[in-house]
């Protein structure tokens, strides 16, 4: 297919990027220290670390780490929220020439045996605060060094303070033990006295594990090169050309780090992007925490705010939103799961900015395609391929599809990644024989190149033969006044096969289930509309905040 898309780009946009411009993530970061040495990289609980700082740390922790005789190329588990050790430690292991696995610190013991052992990880560090899940399963693992680490610890005497209320006042800490393990400023002091070695890496070795959701059966790690993640910060990067370019008045790019780390959009857009362009990250440990994050946010002129729906809508619901600076805002990323239009319309009318929905997936580094960063209006697309990725959207036997009409989409370019860990087999279900990676997902591409998506495969209903895809349902409900969250699955139906059945949690408390049905009686068409209402206090939600639909309808939450 004639590459449409790339006549919808905005000036100042290129069709390629140049991803052998470095030779690893760990040159890319060692230009930002040497160009940024005196500006602040990351602020956390009113703790700022310096560009100048960040590579002194992760240097020695590097020296650490490649003291302990550890082999080019080991595992390296990270286990925390957003705190300042986090991008010290993607940086340390990286430039002694190790693979980041990222793991989620709320896993399960189950869940992390499994990604330990999968991943082969030979080392961890961790925050304290889930010291106990490690040891109840370490002993199973091939995991020699560990690294533990307290809120408080590049905090100066602050962090003191900082630890004891952790520790003893919010009792966040579960007791633990843990045979061996190093404090985490200990090991920054014992690498001091050792000598750092650089290693020689290239494009092809590999940089992190990315576990992949785990929604589609067992947790599977997308091998991400160092050229997959340098490709698509680039990519990021020149995306946002047409709104960083003529901003002179802004000295100092000020992202929101409130998305997990460990997750790969806030990896890619929040950490790497940010070191990359010499940007201050202001991290949120708690995402949660809506009235903690605000509070945290208040002083900062804040340009970037990469979210997902379901962070946006509660920020415009909290009271204090108004307080936060968005003078400078130049863009709201959305990504992660769709983007509501009455979320997108609410947050352009507070903030004059508005939310450019793109997508992505681990496999991916993760950005596919992104909306340009001049749109105004909500178009409720997930916007154009982004430069040297090419989108095909092809049936089931491989066919493309003509403009228009829906089947899977596929994705082609340098942030690919080179497969998943250790499983063969999985890796040729979704790779096509010409390159492509089979996402999953559902949509069509419009004649200006602008890609639909209309949902995950696995996540359609059939309704006495007719597609119903949760999104569509999702977002007309979503419209209506005293909706706070929804999300629509399919259930057993003797008549139709599937029925449509909603989750709800409430804003107003007067709503009922009657006036849900009502209003879809006039939105949609008869097979779509819902039968079965329920409403809840909260819908289960992964750890960036996507609802899990899975969950809903397997009766699991």
């Amino acid at each position: 297919m004639d590459k449409i898309w790339l006549k919808s780009y905005p000036p100042g946009v290129p069709a390629e990027i140049d991803p052998t411009r470095y030779s690893s993530v760990a040159e890319l970061l060692e230009e930002a220290f040497r160009e940024h040495r005196d500006k602040p990289a990351f602020v956390c609980m009113g703790k700022v670390i310096s560009y100048g700082e960040l590579d002194a740390l992760s240097r020695k922790l590097a020296a650490w780490f490649q003291s302990k005789g550890l082999a080019r190329g080991a595992r390296i588990a990270i286990m925390m929220p957003n705190v300042l050790q986090y991008p010290v430690a993607i940086a340390a292991i990286l430039r002694a020439g190790y693979v980041v696995v990222n793991v989620n610190p709320l896993y399960t013991p189950r869940e992390l045996e499994h990604q330990l052992k999968d991943s082969g990880a030979e080392a961890i560090i961790l925050l304290e605060n889930f010291a106990v899940t490690l040891q109840a399963i370490v002993r199973n693992t091939a995991v020699k060094h560990i690294v533990v680490a307290a809120m408080g610890d590049l905090m100066g005497v602050k962090g003191t303070v900082v630890d004891f209320v952790v520790r003893r006042v919010k009792k966040m800490v579960p007791a633990w033990s843990l045979a061996g393990h190093v404090k985490f400023n200990a090991a920054i002091a014992e690498g001091e006295r050792q000598s750092f070695r650089p290693v020689e890496q290239g494009p092809d070795d590999v940089a992190f594990l990315q576990y992949t959701g785990g929604t589609t059966g067992v947790a599977k790690g997308a091998t991400l090169l160092h050229r997959n993640l340098i490709a698509n910060v680039l990519q990021s990067e020149v995306w946002l050309n047409p709104v960083r370019a003529n901003r002179t008045d802004i000295d100092q790019f000020i992202t929101v780090v409130a998305l997990p780390l460990y997750h790969v959009f806030a990896l890619t857009v929040c950490g790497l992007l940010t070191i990359r362009t010499g940007g201050l990250g202001v991290l949120i440990p708690n995402p949660r925490d809506i009235p903690g994050m605000v509070k945290a946010l208040q002083g900062y002129a804040i340009t970037t705010i990469p979210a997902v729906n379901t962070l946006y809508n509660a920020l415009l619901n909290s009271p204090d939103f108004h307080k936060l600076d968005f003078s400078k805002l130049i863009a709201a990323n959305g990504g992660g799961m769709a983007v509501q239009e009455a979320v997108a319309k609410r947050w352009f009318e507070h903030t004059e900015t508005p939310i450019i929905e793109g997508y992505g997936l681990s496999e991916t580094s993760p950005c596919v395609t992104c909306n340009p960063v001049t749109v105004t209006e909500y178009s409720g697309t997930i916007g154009l391929p982004l430069p040297s990725t090419e989108v095909s959207i092809r049936d089931d036997e491989g066919n493309e599809m003509p403009l228009g009409q829906a089947g899977e989409i596929c994705i082609r370019g340098p942030q690919v990644m080179a497969g998943y860990w250790n499983r063969p087999e999985e890796t040729a279900k979704v790779m096509t024989p010409d390159g492509f990676f089979k996402s999953g997902d559902v949509g069509f591409m419009n004649e200006h190149g602008f890609v639909k998506i209309v949902d995950r495969k696995k996540d359609m209903i059939l309704v006495s033969g007719f597609n119903v895809y949760p999104n569509e349902i999702e977002d007309v409900v979503a419209k209506l006044p005293g909706v706070f969250e929804v999300a629509a699955v399919g259930v057993p139906d003797q008549h139709s096969g599937e029925a449509v059945k909603l989750f709800v949690v409430k804003k107003d408390e007067a709503l009922t289930d009657a006036d849900i049905l009502a209003y879809c009686k006039q939105q949609l068409t008869g097979y779509k509309r819902p039968k079965i209402v329920e409403f809840r206090t909260e819908l289960p939600k992964s750890n960036v905040g996507k609802i899990l639909r899975r969950e809903l309808r397997d009766g699991r939450a």
